[in-house]
Parts: C-alpha cells; structure tokens; sequence
C-alpha cells in the first residue's frame, strides 16, 4: 500500500475538518496551474492567419479553367 497523501500528526480532527483541508488544497492546486496555463500564450488560430487571404493569380489563356484545378 502507498503512504497516506495527509498525516495528522496531533489532534483528533473531524471528517469534515479534513474534507475542508483537501478542498482548500484542491483548489490551491488549480489556482496554481490556472497562473501556469495564463502564462503560456495561446496558439494563433489559423483562422487568424492572414496568409490564408493571399493566393497565387489565377492562370490566363487556353485551357486556364483546366489548369486551376490541378494540384501544383
């Protein structure tokens, strides 16, 4: 078996003093990784991205219709 996550070293303490304790660490816990995730910059969206906007000029001249849809 694993140690035990708390110890009470004195003291008698009620199962709702200790689920106090574990909510008030819980949630020291995620404050804590709520401040790291803040601290990261987010991800561009690649909707964002202005270089979506800018294409290649569309081929002119014979069989230009053909030619727009080939894979380049």
């Amino acid at each position: 078996m694993s140690e035990p996550f708390l110890q009470v070293v004195r003291g008698d303490p009620t199962p709702e003093e200790i689920a106090a304790l574990v909510a008030v660490l819980t949630a020291r816990a995620r404050a804590a990784a709520a401040a790291r995730a803040a601290d990261r910059p987010r991800p561009v969206s690649a909707w964002r991205d202005p270089s979506r906007l800018v294409r290649r000029p569309l081929p002119h001249g014979p069989g230009a219709w053909r030619a727009s849809a080939l894979p380049r």
